[in-house]
């Protein structure tokens, strides 16, 4: 699939309006400004969203959110390890950051900004499509980048082929220390051309065959 620039730029305006709405619900929920920017958005297949991450020994943390509705998708939050750890230590106002797994207060803490970070883009996406979208409750996982893309991928994968990628920056902290999560919308198949649809950007839009 091959999207115009145009789409791609409509799509990226989606990402950075939920950016906007969601530095709005995180500056209340951590008390202070939350500088965030869309650096990119773009279209890539499923077997190239390792490599998006670091490659495939990189550890992170991942929480998954499927996503029904008019246009059904998948959406991926995913975040280096020592950058899910940082984002803890403030969600939960501590000086040090533990080790080891993650306990189920802190994946509770991850798992609501990342309800967070999806309702914001999803609440753009739909007031700017016109389109109704429901999300599920977000499942969290840990593990290296090639092992846990697998394993979420290899259900949705069967009926998704590209992932839109949109790399969300946002400044956590007084010394402009911030974190880059990489937030994938999956679309099923039918779904990405009923968004572009909804958007007035349809056209130019090629499905490649296999």
């Amino acid at each position: 699939m091959q999207l115009s620039n145009l789409q791609l730029d409509a799509l990226k305006e989606i990402g950075t309006i939920g950016a906007g709405n969601a530095a709005t619900v995180l500056a209340t929920l951590l008390g202070r400004r939350i500088p965030m920017t869309v650096p990119q958005a773009r279209l890539l297949p499923l077997s190239e969203v390792v490599d998006a991450l670091g490659g495939a020994e990189k550890e992170v943390v991942g929480i998954c959110t499927a996503i029904s509705g008019d246009a059904k998708a998948t959406i991926l939050f995913l975040l280096p390890l020592e950058r899910a750890r940082h984002l803890v230590r403030l969600l939960l106002h501590r000086e040090e950051g533990e080790g080891g797994v993650f306990s189920e207060m802190e994946q509770s803490a991850l798992g609501e900004v990342t309800n967070i970070l999806t309702g914001a883009y999803l609440q753009a996406l739909s007031e700017m499509t016109h389109l109704q979208f429901h999300p599920t409750v977000p499942a969290f996982a840990h593990d290296m980048a090639g092992a846990l893309v697998d394993s979420i991928l290899s259900e949705i994968g069967q009926v998704a082929d590209y992932a839109l990628l949109i790399d969300t920056d946002f400044v956590t902290d007084d010394e402009g220390e911030g974190v880059r999560g990489h937030f994938f919308l999956v679309p099923d198949p039918d779904s990405l051309p009923v968004i572009l649809q909804a958007l007035g950007v349809k056209d130019g839009c090629n499905q490649k065959e296999r």
